[in-house]
């Protein structure tokens, strides 16, 4: 990470703050997808343990990420930033010393709930405190910093797991967390709390019900089929749940997603395109890291440094196109990178049975990254800056809801796309879907972002 000579000291401290506070969140995704194989052969359960072990983190975190935004409003930013973090390390010793399945699903729902309070808290320290191109500059280094963890965790994850254990790999983000602690203590800024703001609570518990529901008889389907009580009857509570969830959001005095944000065209087209973006790189993370160790027998470590070049790519860029973005607008930058991954993704229909990551996963690899680096930083700026920042918390609150939750979606549905067991045939089908994802979201942002109306400098 390099950050401006410049740049005054608090705010380097905050843009600090918040990378390691995200990062500890980004690092957690990509250590669980690398453990998962582990997981089900020491604890059981298959593919629909696997599900479960992400999704279970995914509901409470893309439900109660909504939440969020509303705590920091009534509490401040720095205090719900600070109880995230505790709550992270607490419950991720829990997921280290799980003993069966069902101890370690309820483990990665409460960490989904400390780590709803991480995200959208650091993103919104770094808007009230950048304007302008520094503003856009800041936000490709967080993304290029906290991208890292997707270096850090596949390759300790993988080496965690092929030479201790897979318990392991989830303590690795007790040292960013007591680090992240300490700076906010130096920074010593005073909490900002807005008079009068509420906590939605029943919003939260129709949007985790409806949530809940979906996706169980998404995961559970395979077992019971869709003809049972048991997947139909929760699928229909979880969508009358979430449309009950909807409605609230309309009727409340202190709704936790105000539906008055997507009045603003970039920040709901934004979101669009974020859920198909990240239900996409959801699917394919899972898939192809799981795959390369079940299917093409590779070990964790190699695995995890399968998708090494993606990473690098994303450090090497994002900053830059972020600054980029700043100067020429989003637009061009959410449309062709969504569609080079959707190429990138489809590259991966080379592999086969006569396995050759050089040839069949690397090239790949190369070109989804350089899609992804010139996405996410504008893609964030676009939706955030829409908002004014007096509201960029709830924003990137809702903004990182979306991406969560349309992920969880993704994981959710995917016995149904692979046909209940991830082989050659069903990783190809779930890398077909992926570049579909993809290729829409390009489209979205083609039709629906506009690009700012550059400030006049008088």
């Amino acid at each position: 990470m390099q950050v401006s000579e410049r740049m005054p000291r608090d705010q380097r401290l905050v843009l600090i703050i918040a990378i390691l506070a995200s990062f500890v969140s980004f690092l957690d995704g990509t250590v669980v997808n690398v453990a998962l194989p582990a997981i089900s052969e020491e604890l059981g359960g298959g593919l629909v343990t696997q599900q479960w072990v992400v999704d279970a983190y995914l509901i409470t975190l893309g439900a109660l990420i909504l939440v969020a935004g509303s705590l920091s409003d009534v509490f401040g930013r720095l205090l719900i930033l600070r109880v995230g973090l505790i709550g992270f390390g607490l419950t991720s010793i829990a997921i280290a010393v799980a003993p069966d399945p069902l101890f370690l699903i309820i483990a990665r729902a409460a960490q989904g709930i400390a780590g709803a309070l991480l995200v959208p808290s650091s993103l919104a320290l770094i808007m009230s405190n950048f304007r302008g191109a520094a503003q856009g500059r800041a936000i490709g280094i967080w993304t290029a910093a906290t991208t890292g963890a997707m270096v850090v965790g596949p390759v300790l994850g993988g080496v965690f797991v092929d030479l201790l254990s897979w318990r392991l790999v989830f303590l690795i983000n007790v040292v960013p967390i007591a680090v992240t602690l300490w700076l906010m203590a130096v920074l010593g800024h005073r909490d900002h709390r807005l008079a009068g703001a509420r906590v939605d609570w029943i919003g939260a518990v129709l949007c985790t019900v409806g949530l809940g529901g979906i996706v169980y008889a998404l995961i559970e389907q395979g077992n019971f089929g869709w003809s049972s009580p048991a997947i139909w009857g929760t699928m229909t509570i979880g969508v009358v749940a979430f449309a009950g969830f909807l409605v609230r959001q309309h009727l409340a005095r202190d709704p936790m997603m105000p539906l008055g944000l997507f009045r603003v065209r970039n920040f709901w087209t934004g979101n669009i395109t974020t859920a198909f973006v990240y239900a996409a790189l959801s699917l394919n993370g899972l898939v192809v890291v799981v795959y390369l160790q079940q299917g093409a027998g590779l070990p964790a470590t190699l695995a995890g440094l399968a998708s090494l070049p993606v990473t690098l790519l994303m450090i090497a860029l994002s900053s830059r196109a972020g600054d980029l973005a700043g100067r020429w607008g989003p637009r061009v930058f959410m449309t062709v990178g969504p569609l080079i991954m959707a190429v990138g993704a489809a590259l991966l229909l080379t592999v086969s049975t006569d396995f050759d990551y050089w040839l069949q996963v690397l090239p790949s690899m190369i070109v989804f990254g350089f899609g992804l680096a010139i996405t996410v930083s504008p893609l964030t700026a676009a939706i955030l800056g829409a908002i004014e920042p007096a509201r960029s918390g709830i924003a990137s609150a809702v903004n990182n809801a979306v991406a969560r939750v349309a992920g969880l979606i993704a994981v959710a549905a995917l016995g149904v796309i692979v046909g209940g067991e991830l082989d050659l045939a069903g990783f190809h089908r779930a890398i077909v879907v992926t570049a579909v994802l993809l290729a829409i979201g390009g489209v979205v942002s083609l039709v629906g972002i506009r690009n700012p109306v550059p400030e006049r400098v008088e």
